[in-house]
């Protein structure tokens, strides 16, 4: 008899998708960096144009050389639906919105993004609510709110912002839930592609704001603007399409509170904002979350049991008539 225990074995072939999902929260991190910069010189629309307008030129060129057709007609809605709300309204309303509050209510209001993706894949996706993903992101998102506070300036936030903000998580939430079906009929590229591309067309009507505040604009505003289409939208997009085909948006959303803990790291770093006590905690928080929401949730082994001969029922007496 040989009893052997089923156990996953995917555990060594995760690390692109881990890989993948580094870098995408990396590069995003950087990006409020960039921001801050470009958004001194540019109003939210032309900021969110320029910002895809490069995407959009470099994910082009790119498929192009690579020769990438135009994405199946199954993933065109997802790929629609994405590009619209996360690519366009997303960028215009986040950046709007950051310039009515401060950067700590901010972070604290669209990180309710995270949770929204959770809800909204268990619902549309069927991907399930699993303990450690929830209590994770109770975590994390503790965290984001500790950040939040120590960064927040007093009477710094205005309704108008808050709602802003809002609407920012939600079309993000909307946004990746829709992106999710379309990587199971596309590859990564064409999704970012196509998103940023209609994303791009979406905020068209901000053209002559841009042309005009551009030739305005100092050339480390427009830099950090070339910046952030180049590298926080086409990369690291792309590589958050690559680990998102690959795991549940409730992960990959989950994922992204590594960003708060990342930000304090890097304004310490590049701004000389020394984080107090409270912003630090606040991102370890974050990250621990992150690490309890990404473990799998254990089933029950399940034993397996082989005969190495087929077995032989006992020989019974002669039946005998009562």
């Amino acid at each position: 008899m040989t009893i052997s225990n089923t156990t996953d074995t995917r555990s060594d072939q995760q690390w692109p998708a881990l890989a993948a999902a580094a870098v995408t929260v990396l590069l995003w991190a950087s990006a409020f960096v960039s921001i801050r910069s470009a958004g001194s010189a540019y109003s939210p629309g032309a900021l969110a144009l320029g910002r895809l307008a490069t995407g959009a030129l470099a994910l082009g060129t790119i498929s192009l050389i690579r020769r990438v057709g135009l994405p199946p007609r199954a993933a065109w809605p997802g790929i629609i639906s994405s590009g619209v709300l996360w690519f366009g309204v997303y960028m215009v309303v986040l950046n709007w919105g950051e310039q009515q509050v401060d950067a700590g209510t901010a972070a604290m209001v669209v990180n309710i993004g995270p949770i929204l993706i959770a809800l909204l894949s268990s619902r549309l996706l069927g991907e399930g609510l699993p303990r450690p993903l929830l209590a994770g992101m109770a975590v994390s998102f503790s965290g984001a709110v500790v950040v939040g506070i120590s960064m927040s300036d007093t009477g710094g936030a205005s309704v108008l912002g808050v709602l802003l903000c809002v609407l920012a998580a939600v079309s993000y939430a909307t946004g990746v839930v829709s992106q999710k079906p379309a990587l199971g009929h596309a590859g990564a590229l064409q999704v970012t592609t196509f998103g940023c591309l209609i994303g791009a067309v979406a905020c068209l009507p901000f053209t002559g704001t841009l042309v005009s505040e551009a030739a305005d604009a100092p050339l480390s505003a427009t830099l950090n603007m070339v910046y952030l289409g180049l590298f926080p939208t086409a990369l690291a997009f792309t590589t958050w399409a690559f680990a998102l085909a690959r795991t549940t948006a409730g992960k990959m959303g989950a994922t992204t509170y590594v960003v708060p803990a990342l930000v304090v790291l890097m304004s310490w770093l590049l701004l000389d904002e020394v984080p107090g006590p409270l912003t630090l905690a606040g991102g370890a928080l974050c990250l621990a979350g992150v690490g309890v929401a990404r473990r799998r949730s254990r089933p029950a082994p399940t034993a397996v049991v082989a005969m190495s001969q087929p077995a032989t029922a006992p020989r019974d007496e002669p039946s005998r008539a009562d």
